[in-house]
């Protein structure tokens, strides 16, 4: 077959979307009038902040070859979107800035490459820039991959230098596709999108076989049939053909109205009850945060909103829940903050919702010493092998320390590249989150490679941020999970007027109590308004008070309109005001803004 499959895989800013455009250029695909910046960032977020989001496809043709590209995101928290484009593809270009070396989601990218078995074409790129180190980086390259120096091509992205060579590269290296002969087709699902006026659309990789226009076809997975209302390429639009053949990558219109029925990874055949491709491993969300929306009626909007964009974003998962003080929302699970983030301002925008989202936690096994588990807790947050034991994602779930036997968190195995002169601040940086360093290699005389094992809890919220001003910006940072570690972990619950605040509670280590405790406190005081009473804002784990700040009262003087007479006239005044301010603070209840529930967030 005359085909070949590959995608752009590459550190954050190192030029993937700039080198998609420049190939789509140099085969022709488009019309120079037709051309943008960063093309194939189709999301009005993405060229905001410059960064890539959604996996993108487009097919081009070079030396009378079919190229199918896939451009991927860079950012460790988008991972799962560059795992379903390699299932996809026979080859990936590894691209490198000769400026900055390699950094640490380019190792992560590569591993996941090396694990799909992908042909991997190293590729220099910023040669034009006055700080490129073509020499020094090839070093690198050389020693990650074990490749000799002439198979490492040099590019600049930019003004085009060199993109032919990749481009016959790509001929040359990544093999096609492997033909499977086979009496029925079959189709790998890498993504879905709903489009408002076709239904769902499934975004394929075709395994084997043919799917024809107006052909009837089976989801696998969700025991669905459709007729295939469309069929095609992107170009990068969507273009239309009569059928999409074995080895080619293209979309098929299914118009499902249900967002349920096509799921990435799932399998479309043309024979009901056919053999299911491999799919893709399910994803183990990272964060755990509240959504609510900030009025009651517009639940609805927000579940449709929510399950929406799941089925564009595989990597997002929800379930209902409820807050006595926010009312009823979804529990979602995240990738990592800016997974969070992003997740956010695309139902803001693309939606129209409006959010109040809680601090994000991550999740946690609590083993339980009581005879029935389900009187403690939910009986669906029961773990099914392990009925004595809890899954625990919600502060305000996490139950009584008194029939808690043991809790476990999640680790992970953190991988940080640094200038050599950086390693003492992030090794102090990660020991300070209860982190353990296991090895340490030099990629060359001034830079290193650091690995260690350290608690999610502690580089969820604000490591990266902590991470790039202790390193003068020059770090970067990738992570897995590898298990569940037992851990000394309590509640700190917030308590306001004596009340506890179950939106604003977490779970931390009890060395961290007290620390965390102040800080949110102290946040916390900065971002509720005054009241015409004092509030007390405690931090509490179990009967134990860690932290206070109290929020004085509007003072307002009473006497100013009283002349003359005994000292007695403005006592009384003042006792009457006093106890309208008792009768007001047994009424009052205190205002939580979002500026409060993000409070929490920023522990600095």
């Amino acid at each position: 077959m005359n085909i070949r499959n590959f995608c752009i895989i590459a550190h954050i800013d190192h030029g993937k979307s700039t080198l998609a455009d420049r190939m789509i250029e140099q085969t022709g695909t488009l019309e120079m009038r037709q051309m943008k910046a960063q093309l194939l960032d189709t999301m009005d977020l993405e060229r905001e902040r410059g960064i890539t989001i959604k996996l993108q496809p487009v097919r081009m043709t070079y030396n009378n070859t079919q190229l199918n590209l896939i451009d991927t995101p860079g950012h460790t928290d988008f991972r799962y979107e560059v795992s379903r484009s390699l299932a996809a593809c026979e080859g990936a270009i590894l691209l490198v800035d000769a400026s900055q070396g390699i950094q640490a989601q380019t190792l992560a990218v590569l591993y996941m490459a090396m694990e799909n078995d992908l042909v991997i074409i190293p590729v220099l790129n910023k040669i034009d820039l006055p700080a490129a180190d073509p020499d020094r980086v090839s070093e690198e390259v050389m020693k990650l991959l074990g490749c000799p120096k002439e198979d490492i091509l040099l590019i600049s992205a930019k003004d085009g230098r060199g993109v032919s060579e990749v481009l016959q590269a790509v001929i040359d290296r990544v093999p096609p596709p492997e033909s499977i002969r086979s009496p029925y087709a079959r189709a790998l699902i890498f993504d879905a999108v709903m489009d408002t006026y076709r239904g769902a659309v499934a975004y394929v990789r075709v395994m084997g076989g043919t799917i024809e226009k107006g052909q009837k076809i089976h989801l696998l997975g969700t025991q669905m049939t459709f007729d295939a209302l469309d069929v095609g390429h992107f170009s990068p639009k969507y273009i239309s053909d009569s059928s999409i053949k074995e080895g080619e990558i293209g979309y098929i219109v299914t118009g499902g109205k249900d967002v349920t029925h096509v799921r990435t990874g799932d399998t479309i055949s043309t024979q009901e009850g056919a053999d299911p491709l491999p799919g893709y491993k399910q994803v183990q969300p990272m964060v755990f945060a509240g959504l609510y929306p900030s009025e009651a009626d517009d639940y609805p909007q927000l579940r449709e909103s929510l399950e929406k964009l799941a089925m564009n974003d595989a990597a997002l998962s929800m379930e209902p829940e409820r807050n006595a003080a926010l009312g009823n929302g979804f529990r979602c699970g995240f990738l990592g903050l800016l997974h969070m983030d992003i997740v956010q301002e695309r139902l803001e925008r693309e939606h129209g919702c409006d959010l109040i989202i809680t601090a994000p936690s991550v999740r946690y096994e609590v083993k339980l010493c009581s005879k029935n588990p389900a009187e403690i807790v939910r009986s669906s947050l029961l773990k099914p092998d392990e009925p004595d034991t809890a899954i625990i994602s919600n502060p305000a779930d996490f139950p009584d320390l008194a029939y808690v036997e043991e809790v476990r968190e999640p680790w992970v195995r953190l991988e940080i590249v640094c200038r050599n002169e950086d390693v003492g601040a992030v090794m102090k940086l990660v020991s300070d989150r209860r982190g353990a360093q296991k090895s340490m290699e030099y990629l060359d005389a001034d830079r290193v490679v650091i690995h260690f094992e350290v608690p999610l809890q502690g580089i969820v919220l604000d490591f990266f941020d902590k991470l790039k001003s202790s390193t003068a910006g020059y770090a970067s940072m990738s992570y897995d999970p590898i298990e569940y570690r037992s851990g000394d972990l309590v509640k700190l619950q917030i308590l306001l007027l004596g009340e506890p605040a179950d939106a604003l509670s977490t779970i931390v280590h009890r060395s961290e109590g007290h620390t965390v405790g102040g800080i949110v406190c102290k946040k916390l005081k900065e971002s509720i308004p005054k009241a015409q009473y004092v509030i007390p804002i405690q931090a509490a784990i179990g009967a134990k008070i860690v932290a206070r700040e109290t929020i004085s009262a509007f003072r307002k003087d009473v006497t100013a309109g009283l002349y003359g007479g005994d000292v007695s006239r403005k006592n009384k005044q003042l006792q009457k005001q006093k106890k309208g301010k008792k009768r007001l603070k047994q009424m009052g209840k205190v205002t939580l803004t979002q500026e409060a529930f993000l409070s929490v967030l920023k522990r600095d």
